[in-house]
Formats: C-alpha cells, structure tokens, sequence
C-alpha cells in the first residue's frame, strides 16, 4: 500500500496469505544477513480485520493494531493477534504460540499478542496447549530485582512494585521527568511485567540490544535483564535510569 521510511505497510485478501508472505521475508532476510557484512533484520507485525480505504492509504482500527504490533516486535520477530491466528487455517495456528496482553490507543480492552513460529529449522519450539493439571510445573522459581541509586528491591511472584516520584512507591524515582505513580511491576503466568502508568513513558532496554522499546499507558514482558528509563531514553544513563534482572530463587 506505501513505504513508511526503511518500513512497508501491506495488504492481504487472506490471513494465510499475509502468514507466509511474513514468514517468506524473515526467511530471505536470514539468506541476506548471511552474505553481507553488517547483516539486515527486520520486525513484522500482521492482523487481520477490516480497514478504510482512501487515496491508496489504509486507516482504521486494525492499522493502529498493527503499528502496535511491530513495535512491541524484536528484530527477526513476527507477532500478530488471537484473532489472527483463530482465521488462519489450522496447520499455521500450530506455528503460533500466545506471549501477552497489551493495550492499543484508542481501542477498548486489552489484544492478546501471538509469536509466529517463523523458522522451520529442528530446533523450533512446537507450541503444545497444556490445561493445567496436565501441566508440568516449572523445576525452578525467580524473582526480579530492581537497582536504583544503590538499593534494591527484590519482587517474587506474587509481589508489585510501584515506581514513581511519590514517597509511598516501593521504588522512588524522584525526578522531573518521572511521575507520581510511574509503572508498575507484577508477575503475571510466570512471566514479570511492566505496566506504564505515566506521562512521558517508560523505555525498556534488553541487555544485548542496542535499541529500546517505549511504553505509553501500555505493558510489556521484562527480559532476564536491562534497564528501565523512567521518563526519559534508558540509553542515556542517569539518576531515571533502573537496573533490573531476574534470579532463581529455588
């Protein structure tokens, strides 16, 4: 439909078509990665539902969910929605696994987010849906541990903590840029989470990656470690800045 600088907006008669054409450039990205020097890596975010067509442009609700998508996505990463995959034909439903809940501007409620499976080498991971008393239990627990300004705190499973500039936070940010009752952090199915509640956002940054992804009243999943920008760029280190990284308790 049009180029939007170094990205590209699509469109698909058909979710499954959409699936492999995805797939299809992770794929050729990998070949292309291989030969060159410095490597090329690309996100793509996809959903399905009905849009508005006007001057060779695309406008509506599911445009606004995709913008979200890719940029919830890492590099080589495909994600796309549960209504995706509950349209697409059930051999590429097995390739697709579902990660988090998210928020979308303007959108009520909250969309789940689904990883597709794009690699079709032996060391994928089959997704297999398990109910939970057939579920094995994980052999090992963690915590998550947040460092600011030399103290730490430690939040298990069924732990919150509040970041902000109030005093009555568990973790206290006190600058400019930071708000009352900044983020949240909380476990959720085993993973632990960061809820943006604030004016300026919050950045995440993952250890190993050089770019960051940022919050606006929204959520996402903390890696094993990285920082956390309260307000401002967690690539500019400062007294907004967090450390945070996840240990094995048992």
């Amino acid at each position: 439909m049009k180029t939007l600088g170094d990205g590209m907006v699509c469109q698909f008669r058909e979710p499954d078509a959409a699936f492999h054409a995805a797939c299809g450039m992770q794929e050729v990205t990998v070949r292309v990665g291989a030969a060159g020097k410095q490597g090329l890596k690309i996100k793509v975010g996809y959903t399905y539902g009905p849009v508005v067509i006007k001057d060779r442009d695309v406008f509506g609700d599911t445009v606004n969910v995709c913008a979200r998508l890719v940029s919830l996505a890492n590099p080589t990463q495909v994600l796309t929605t549960r209504q995706t995959v509950g349209a697409l034909s059930p051999e590429l439903q097995q390739r697709c696994r579902e990660l988090y809940t998210t928020k979308v501007r303007g959108r009520v409620g909250e969309v789940m987010v689904c990883e597709v499976l794009w690699r079709a080498d032996p060391d994928t991971t089959r997704v297999v849906d398990l109910d939970q008393a057939t579920s094995p239990k994980a052999a090992w627990t963690y915590v998550l541990k947040l460092t600011h300004a030399g103290e730490t705190v430690t939040l298990d499973q069924a732990g919150v903590a509040r970041i902000g500039r109030d005093a009555s936070n568990e973790v206290v940010v006190a600058t400019e840029n930071a708000s009352r009752l900044h983020a949240r952090v909380f476990s959720r199915d085993g993973h632990f989470l960061i809820a943006d509640q604030s004016t300026n956002g919050t950045f995440i940054m993952v250890d190993g990656t050089a770019s960051e992804v940022r919050l606006r009243r929204s959520e996402a999943v903390l890696g094993e470690r990285g920082w956390i920008g309260v307000g401002k760029s967690a690539a500019s280190h400062g007294d907004h800045v967090l450390r945070y990284r996840l240990e094995r308790s048992s």
